[in-house]
């Protein structure tokens, strides 16, 4: 294989009277790869435009790796090329004068040792003329000789391999391109632009008659605090009654707050019923009681990370507990309020941990947000410090959760963080050990915490995340509002879809609509109407956690429409807890599919290209046959009767979502 790789590289350099290789040696020994200065006739790619990389973590460096060292595969350094890190896009206008591609890949030597795993692929005018397979730290890197006569552009990708990104360090150590003589030199081009178009939806009108919404399943620990709003919609006042509510439980017949403490195990189906001047609205809720049953469905609600940051406070926080009724999106199922970093104080005297002067006193908060029927969240990390270097829960286990339990905290995020400076053990050890400890100090309190592991996907996490008690783990890095962020955590979700159900989800993270920031500044998010309906629409699909990021007391009515559409919210909701999976793929088409409770089957078609295109989705693709029809969930209409396939066109960086088949329910 090296030989054959070879060979072509020899006799282009030879052509330039540069014969740099020879079969005695390694590829990676090439001189013009480690050279300081470019042969004649070639263009090292680090000196083209790297800001148009769109990449999943940090920015990209020319002649440096993603955390700025020299670049270093196996022991060899090399003084030019690109340090990126999956997932990564950068896509170069050849202009038809360039005769060749040339570099090194692998996973830059900083994390050799790490659990970081990489593909690299070349595509030539849309054609993959080349794909590594999957590279981890410590392997030899390989050789990418590419053929690039008469070619126009070029696409270097970096994958991550599917497992997340943490540690994916990518290296084109040496990247040149051998260019024709007097041809045009070539040029980085920026991501495809993608025209503003109105979203492909319908805007929600909510009637005036009562309709109950959000999770048709429920559990809890029997003799633990017990809390959940009934959402539903319609003219105000609403009167809510419930018939077999379980022993302990009560439900306040103005607010829908049911409360109390399970007396016994088991399932009880609820009939709820919602009435006002105009009608009347009734739905089973089931309630699961026993140990370990909490987020039967995924959690809704809010996260202050995306938007505040570390200028989150208590203001800020009851803002938006008030913004989750003011704005109706409690009203569709959302009841948690988190607060991610940077709440901590210092520890007392025994060791207790205190918040800091923006939190003067949780315990009146979490009051707060409970007297709306909402739950709330915290934030640490199994290390000394958190992410942004605030005291954390490292040897504190059971002293923390105690606290959080007195203090009526409902969610915990436990985020890996510093966690990686005094991990022990060896291989799936170390990432299970410190979650462990923790599941355990939670099980010790008298109270239920949702319990969210937050470790970017190390160690295939979707595969033992239930092992360790977590309800939730996050699959990937950081998501942002960028197209290239939302399409490389989406594409990596499918063949997780097997480790998730009631109890247990996969996590790609927080929502990125509406206006985020990071703190203190905000803005409209940045991705395209068409790309926010398809974020929406693919974390329903995923039965992922849906956190909403943005700042909710400044929500305009599109932000509002895409998170209350409650036919797209059932299918997250489906308390069958089936996560979907990608059934078809053609380039840039996708089909997803996943069974609902009530019979159907729901699809998204997805479209990654830069162009509408028409998307197919076939009958034994998803599991059905004959005569079905078919609704457009976010057109709220049905499209009619389709037997064999269904077909539509989808808008670029878009979705359509159905669903296929008769209601049983």
């Amino acid at each position: 294989m090296r030989t054959a790789l070879r060979q072509p590289l020899a006799r282009t350099l030879g052509a330039m009277g540069l014969c740099l290789l020879s079969s005695q040696l390694h590829a990676q020994d090439a001189a013009a790869l480690k050279a300081m200065n470019a042969p004649a006739g070639a263009l090292w790619a680090d000196t083209l435009n790297l800001s148009t990389i769109q990449q999943g973590y940090g920015d990209p460096h020319a002649g440096k790796s993603v955390d700025n060292n020299p670049i270093t595969l196996h022991g060899v350094v090399y003084p030019h090329g690109i340090g990126t890190h999956a997932q990564s896009e950068m896509l170069i206008n050849l202009k038809g004068g360039a005769t060749r591609f040339v570099a090194m890949v692998g996973l830059d030597d900083e994390k050799a040792r790490s659990a970081g795993s990489i593909t690299f692929d070349v595509l030539v005018d849309g054609k993959k003329v080349f794909s590594s397979g999957v590279m981890r730290g410590g392997m030899e890197p390989k050789m990418v000789s590419i053929d690039l006569t008469g070619a126009k552009k070029m696409l270097l990708r970096v994958g991550d391999a599917d497992d997340g990104i943490d540690s994916d360090h990518a290296d084109w150590a040496g990247a040149m391109l051998m260019l024709t003589p007097g041809g045009a030199k070539p040029e980085a081009m920026p991501a495809p632009q993608i025209p503003v178009v109105p979203a492909r939806y319908v805007p929600v009108k909510v009637s005036p008659k009562p309709a109950i919404h959000g999770a048709r399943i429920t559990g809890a620990t029997p003799g633990r605090p017990f809390l959940f709003k009934v959402a539903a919609t319609g003219e105000t006042p609403l009167a809510y009654s419930a018939k077999n509510l379980p022993a302990g439980l009560k439900l306040d017949p103005a607010t829908g707050i049911l409360s109390g403490s399970l007396t016994n195990e088991g399932r009880t189906d609820v009939e709820l019923t919602v009435r006002n001047g105009l009608g009347t609205d009734t739905r089973i809720l089931t309630i699961v009681g026993g140990e370990h049953k909490l987020a039967m469905t995924p959690p809704m609600g809010w996260n202050s990370w995306n938007c505040w940051a570390g200028a989150v406070d208590d203001a800020k926080v009851r803002a938006s507990t008030d913004a989750m009724l003011s704005s109706g999106l409690a009203a569709h199922g959302f009841q948690y309020i988190n607060i991610d970093d940077t709440w901590e104080g210092t520890r007392d005297a025994n060791g207790e941990i205190q918040t800091n002067n923006k939190f003067p006193d949780m315990k009146a908060l979490s009051d707060y947000v409970h007297s709306k029927g909402l739950k709330l969240g915290i934030y640490s990390s199994p290390g000394p410090k958190t992410c942004a270097g605030f005291e954390a829960s490292y040897k504190h286990e059971d002293q923390d959760a105690a606290t959080y339990a007195k203090w009526g905290i409902d969610y915990l995020k436990h985020d890996w963080c510093s966690y990686g400076d005094v991990v022990t053990g060896e291989g799936l050890e170390r990432f299970q050990k410190p979650y462990k400890w923790m599941r355990s100090a939670l099980d010790k309190t008298d109270r239920d915490i949702l319990y969210s592991l937050c470790q970017y996907g190390m160690g295939d996490v979707w595969k033992w995340g239930e092992d360790v008690g977590a309800n939730c783990w996050r699959t990937t890095g950081d998501i942002n509002d960028s197209w290239g962020s939302l399409h490389s955590i989406y594409s990596s979700q499918n063949g997780h879809e097997k480790y998730a159900g009631p109890g247990h989800w996969n996590d790609p993270d927080m929502l990125v609509v509406g206006k985020v920031g990071w703190g203190p500044s905000l803005h409209p998010s940045k991705l395209k109407p068409n790309e926010q309906l398809l974020h929406i629409s693919m974390w329903c699909m995923l039965s992922s956690p849906l956190l909403i990021g943005c700042d909710m007391s400044d929500m305009d009515k599109f932000t509002i429409d895409l998170l209350s559409n409650d036919e797209v919210l059932d299918i997250n909701q489906d308390p069958l807890g089936k996560p979907a999976g990608r059934v078809a793929m053609t380039g840039d088409l996708e089909v997803w599919s996943r069974p609902l409770s009530d019979g159907t089957t729901a699809v998204a078609l997805v479209n990654s290209s830069s162009d509408p295109s028409a998307i197919q989705a076939d009958w034994k693709d998803i599991g059905v046959t004959g005569k079905q029809p078919v609704r457009d969930l976010w057109l709220h209409k049905n499209a009619g009767i389709f037997e064999g396939s269904y077909s539509v066109v989808v808008p670029a960086h878009g979705v359509v979502v159905v669903k296929i088949g008769k209601t049983t329910r």
